[in-house]
Order: C-alpha cells, then structure tokens, then sequence
C-alpha cells in the first residue's frame, strides 16, 4: 500500500464526485434519470444526503485506491487511460447490463449509468496512472 499516491486517489476521487455531478445534473441527464428511477415519487423516502453523497465519495476513493493498485507503480497516462476504460467498460457496465436486464430496466437508463461508470474510471486510471 505504500506504493498509492493517495493525493493522486484523492483527486481521482474528487474528479469522480464532479463527473458524477454533471452527469446527473439537469443539464446533462439528470432530469431523464430522475424520471426514470422515479426520484419524484420516492420524496421523503430517500436517504439522507450526508449518506448518499458521503458513501458516494468512499465508494469512489476505494475504486481510486483499487484502481492504483491493479496499474501498480509503473504506470503512466496512458496505461492508467487504458485500463480505466477496459475496468469501466467490461467489468462495471459489464455487470450493471446484466442486473438492468434481470430487472427490465429500460436501455436509456442503462446507458445513462453505465455510461456514467465508464467516463468516470477512464479519468480516474489516467490520474492515477499518470500520478503513479
């Protein structure tokens, strides 16, 4: 473990927290996802922000600390770019594909999450990678 830049996790995570801001900001998918999950209908039964956007941050700094040590010291932008996409894409959207078509969920949603998932471990590997 002495090998992780933990100030380069720390800005992987931040990055992800902001990606995940914008993804799900009006502006961008918010509302459509919002619609989908049915977050109008579920007012009063959420949990409390400081859970949902704390435990949102330590999901991302333990995908960041994982993250760096699967690239190990060696790696760089590149690799770290790489590996981020292959780990966003055929792990994580991957696994998201088969719950959404257990569940039934409808395709947008899933591109919308996935996709989500995708970007944000493809910029975090290339911050980590490059800050190894």
């Amino acid at each position: 473990m002495a090998d992780i830049n933990y100030f380069a996790v720390l800005v992987a995570s931040l990055l992800g927290f902001a990606i995940g801001a914008a993804w799900y900001s009006p502006m961008m998918f918010g509302v459509y996802w919002m619609q989908a999950v049915g977050y109008e209908s579920k007012q009063g039964k959420m949990r409390h922000p400081a859970i949902i956007f704390g435990g949102s941050f330590f999901a991302l700094f333990i995908v960041a600390v994982n993250l760096a040590l699967f690239l190990g010291p060696q790696s760089t932008l590149a690799t770290g770019t790489m590996y981020g996409f292959f780990t966003g894409f055929g792990w994580v959207a991957m696994a998201f594909l088969v719950n959404d078509l257990f569940e039934n969920r409808p395709f947008q949603l899933y591109f919308v999450n996935a996709g989500y998932q995708v970007v944000t471990f493809t910029v975090m590997g290339a911050v980590v990678g490059a800050w190894h």
